[in-house]
């Protein structure tokens, strides 16, 4: 039987989130015409993974639609899988791929910052976890989205949980050189802790990438996640 790739993100009160979901999955299915792909989310918005899981049953292929390693891939799914009772392989998250970071690269480049303006300061602004060491593999993504570049300083900031928050990463920035700072949010999605980023870099005069989005490289990304789990169940 060929597996079916089940598109798993977090779920969101907020509409934009499910729009992006499907428009990678749309993504998805153009690159790979052919597969099977549906979508599901954890919870708020329908429809709800232990029900799809019902329904696909052992073919399922639960792929996560999320960045970090954190509770929601490392506890919620897991149990999930469980209760849809049946046997479903799940691939690894996002993480920090170097295509993602790529995308970050273009998000920021499209609100006019040149990778040679030694003026500059970017924040890459993230969800914080209640694991240290997801937020340590976060972290890493500021240093990597340097690469290649002359700004002043990267640094990164939780719009949520652990520290630095947004106003330290500011003035760590200002320490550094930085006249001009940049907030590039280390998210899928908007949603409603992307409109509090947005409304502090408003007060702050701060510009604001848009998120990573349904690019193509984050479908590639999720087929990476997707055809390594695949690989996995075969070995096994």
């Amino acid at each position: 039987m060929s597996p079916v790739m089940v598109l798993t993100a977090h779920g969101s009160a907020d509409p934009r989130s499910a729009v992006t979901t499907h428009a990678v999955a749309d993504t998805i299915r153009r690159l790979r015409p052919g597969l099977d792909v549906v979508v599901a989310f954890c919870e708020q918005t329908a429809p709800n993974l232990v029900d799809v899981l019902r329904e696909v049953g052992d073919r399922a292929v639960v792929t996560p639609l999320l960045l970090a390693d954190a509770f929601h891939a490392r506890t919620d799914i897991p149990a999930m899988i469980t209760a849809g009772g049946v046997r479903a392989r799940q691939a690894e998250v996002l993480g920090e791929d170097d295509q993602l970071v790529a995308v970050l690269r273009r998000r920021i480049a499209e609100v006019g910052v040149s990778a040679d303006d030694s003026s500059v300061g970017v924040i890459v602004t993230a969800v914080g976890s209640s694991r240290p060491a997801a937020n340590a593999r976060t972290s890493t993504v500021a240093p990597a989205v340097a690469v290649g570049t002359r700004w002043a300083g990267v640094t990164t900031a939780f719009a949520t949980g652990p520290k630095p928050s947004l106003p330290e990463a500011v003035r760590r920035l200002q320490r550094c050189g930085a006249d001009r700072v940049v907030i590039a949010p280390w998210f899928l999605a908007h949603g409603r802790i992307t409109d509090r980023v947005a409304d502090f870099a408003a007060a702050q005069g701060i510009p604001m990438a848009s998120p990573l989005g349904s690019h193509r490289l984050v479908a590639e990304t999720v087929l990476d996640r997707f055809d390594a789990a695949v690989a996995h169940r075969v070995a096994a």
